[in-house]
């Protein structure tokens, strides 16, 4: 299993230089240019120089790109020239946001979508069977946007006064700001080391942090927001996975070793937990491992309809402003959590499926 995992890491490098590559000459061929975007468009040609050359800009691309992979290689992510900051900064401060929304999205997809597929695969060709798979349908149709929209306005404006409000937007009440835990445990970090912007970007992750701290006040606020844009973005991962687990564990039913379960006078709730459900788990695991990196890449649309400061809106606005170091090094980010969570499924199939285990 390590040489499997060992030779999974290694064919990741190419695959994220590769990325690299392609986003890198891509935001480089779409029409603008961060000097327009930035300065408008009455900018003079000789301040346009002056901030092209500021920004290694008058370079030929292909020298910008060796500037750019050696920076990465060297954990330099480069500054932003929409923000005046640098790109590793950005991510400190959004990324944490986005993972606590994806891993929020999943928790919801997956405890939600796998009973479905399950009750439907047991109620087959029944109306239940129907009902479950017409609701999954309905779930992949709705569009992200249209969906926080109305849940944003069912829980904040007409059940405003009732116990089930929510608030429409946002990642906290006004005026409310969590201790991070390395301040409320009393710990002296050095500003500007690694040390200091891990533990800053571990205690960005709000939710984790004031539950760690006990900060139970803060942390209900939390989950409150985290809410409505959890559901809207969940809905179409949770609608695939139901369809997915409830194809799989019907072709499971079907196998030979079902049946001799069946006649030795095994539960049926046994035969579908215990032989079946396992023997199914590889596309579902599959699936879930690629609606988690599709989550961290695609919740620019939730992020915007519910005020949420994360990577999806960094990324939106720095595409439109041709600031290309965001878009570099946060999709240089996505892509490499892609890997790692492609690289775990891997691994978990080992468990799953015995046979496929690789020494």
């Amino acid at each position: 299993m390590l040489s499997f995992i060992t030779r999974r890491t290694l064919l990741a490098i190419p695959v994220l230089l590769g990325i690299m590559i392609v986003v890198f000459l891509l935001m480089r061929a779409i029409p603008g240019d961060p000097c327009t975007s930035m300065l408008g468009e009455r900018a003079t040609p000789e301040a346009c120089v002056e901030f092209n050359e500021a920004n290694g800009l008058n370079d030929p691309v292909f020298v910008q790109l060796g500037i750019y992979m050696k920076n990465v290689l060297t954990f330099n992510l480069g500054e932003s020239v929409r923000f005046s900051r640098p790109v590793t900064q950005l991510l400190i401060e959004r990324l944490p946001l986005t993972t606590e929304l994806a891993m929020s999205a999943l928790f919801i997809a997956v405890v939600g979508g796998v009973p479905l597929g399950i009750l439907a695969a047991r109620k087959h060709n029944t109306a239940v069977d129907s009902g479950t798979m017409a609701l999954a349908n309905i779930g992949v149709s709705m569009p992200v946007f249209w969906l926080g929209l109305m849940l944003a306005y069912l829980f904040a404006v007409v059940l405003k006064d009732t116990p089930f409000a929510l608030p429409p937007g946002g990642r906290l009440s006004a005026g409310v700001f969590p201790v991070p835990y390395y301040e409320a445990w009393g710990w002296n970090l050095t500003e500007g080391t690694f040390w200091a912007r891990f533990n800053e970007y571990i205690a960005n992750h709000y939710i984790f942090d004031t539950f760690i701290t006990a900060q139970w006040a803060i942390f209900w606020d939390l989950i409150r927001h985290m809410i409505l844009p959890a559901i809207a973005l969940a809905t179409i991962p949770l609608a695939i996975i139901a369809r997915i687990t409830r194809s799989s564990l019907l072709e499971a039913m079907n196998k030979d070793y079902i049946r001799t379960a069946r006649s030795k006078g095994a539960k049926e709730s046994r035969v579908v937990t215990r032989h079946a459900l396992r023997n199914s788990l590889l596309p579902v695991v599959t699936i879930i491992g690629l609606q988690m990196g599709l989550l961290l890449g695609g919740a620019v649309l939730t992020e915007t309809v519910f005020k949420l400061a994360g990577v999806g809106t960094a990324l939106f606005d720095a595409i439109i402003g041709r600031d290309y170091a965001v878009v570099q090094g946060f999709t240089v980010v996505i892509a490499a959590g892609y890997v790692i969570v492609n690289l775990l499924v891997d691994i978990s199939y080992g468990y799953l499926d015995p046979r496929i285990r690789v020494k």
